[in-house]
């Protein structure tokens, strides 16, 4: 009875643990979902600012992305890799080379925000196009086309 007892709150302890953690990787998940989401829509949104020469909306887009570029690495955890995600593997296999494009996007995303904040149209136009580069580029080498599972 004793033996049954203990092995039966072993097994709900475990049970327990098991499921914090998939919770918790469900977590971080929808977290960085919800920052990509973020970048695209501040992304969508520069771009409509950009035809209507609207910069104050440019500038304040791209520090929105900025805010998110210096948060990317620490949204992807090592072994965040269970449940809906696109994340590659390569992610945490190249590590330094996805903090470098975190980077790039931040410093793209700055450099724009500055040319927005001078009014440089020409200027404004290239940094969108650099900061569109910043995000294909990690996208290619750190996002799969569908979702893991």
């Amino acid at each position: 009875m004793v033996r049954k007892l203990l092995t039966g709150a072993f097994l709900g302890v475990l049970a327990l643990a098991v499921s914090t953690q998939v919770f918790a990787q469900a977590e971080v998940i929808q977290k960085r979902q919800d920052a990509m989401k973020g970048n695209s829509a501040a992304a969508k949104a520069i771009k409509g600012a950009v035809e209507t020469k609207d910069y104050a909306t440019v500038e304040t887009k791209a520090k929105d992305i900025m805010g998110t570029a210096d948060k990317i690495v620490s949204l992807f955890p090592k072994g965040s890799t269970n449940g809906k995600t696109k994340a590659k593997p390569e992610i945490w296999e190249k590590s330094d080379d996805f903090s470098k494009a975190a980077k790039n996007l931040h410093k793209a995303a700055d450099e724009l925000a500055s040319a927005a904040k001078a009014g440089n149209a020409a200027d404004v136009d290239v940094k969108v196009k650099a900061l569109g580069e910043a995000c294909n580029s990690c996208h290619k080498q750190f996002r799969a086309e569908k979702y893991a599972e």
